[in-house]
C-alpha cells in the first residue's frame, strides 16, 4: 500500500483517527475483492450513496440497489485477479469528517474512488462513494 498524505484542520485529528480510516478502507477493498456483502456492510453508513458519471450518464445508487450488484459478480479473488488498491490521500475536514482518495484496478477497469467518511458513535463509516473508471487498454 502506498503512503498517504494526511492534512489535519482540527487538533483532535491524530494518528489514531488516520489508522481507523485506513482500517475501514482496507476492509472495503477486501470486501470488494471477495464480493463479501457481510464485510461490505460493516464499512458503509446505512444511508450511504454511490455515484459515478464515467459512462456519460449519472449512476446514483443507495445500498439497497448497490449490494445486489456486488452479490451477482464473480469476485476478483475467485477470478484470480491481483489484489490492487492504493491510498493516494486522506484529508480530514475536522474530527468527524474525512475524504480518502483511492485507486484500484479490478473487473477490467481502473478506478479512482473518492470516499467520504463520517465518524458517528465512535466509528468511521463511508457515507458517499464518488468514483471514475476507465476500461483497461490492451497494449498488445
Amino acid at each position: 500500500m502506498n503512503q498517504a498524505q494526511v492534512y489535519a484542520v482540527d487538533q483532535q485529528v491524530d494518528g489514531i483517527e488516520y489508522s481507523a480510516i485506513v482500517e475501514v478502507v482496507e476492509r472495503y477493498y477486501d470486501a470488494l475483492y471477495r464480493c463479501d456483502l457481510a464485510l461490505l456492510a460493516t464499512v458503509f453508513h446505512r444511508s450511504a450513496q454511490y455515484f459515478t458519471a464515467s459512462s456519460g450518464e449519472l449512476l446514483h445508487l443507495d445500498l439497497d440497489a448497490y449490494f445486489p450488484i456486488v452479490k451477482q459478480r464473480i469476485s476478483p479473488e475467485s477470478a484470480g485477479e491481483p489484489y490492487d488498491f492504493a491510498i493516494d490521500a486522506i484529508e480530514f475536514a475536522g474530527a468527524v469528517t474525512a475524504i480518502a482518495r483511492m485507486r484500484c484496478s479490478m473487473l477490467a477497469k481502473d478506478f479512482i474512488d473518492l470516499l467520504t467518511l463520517i465518524k458517528l458513535e465512535g466509528e468511521w463509516k463511508i457515507i458517499t462513494k464518488v468514483f471514475h473508471y476507465t476500461n483497461h487498454v490492451d497494449n498488445e
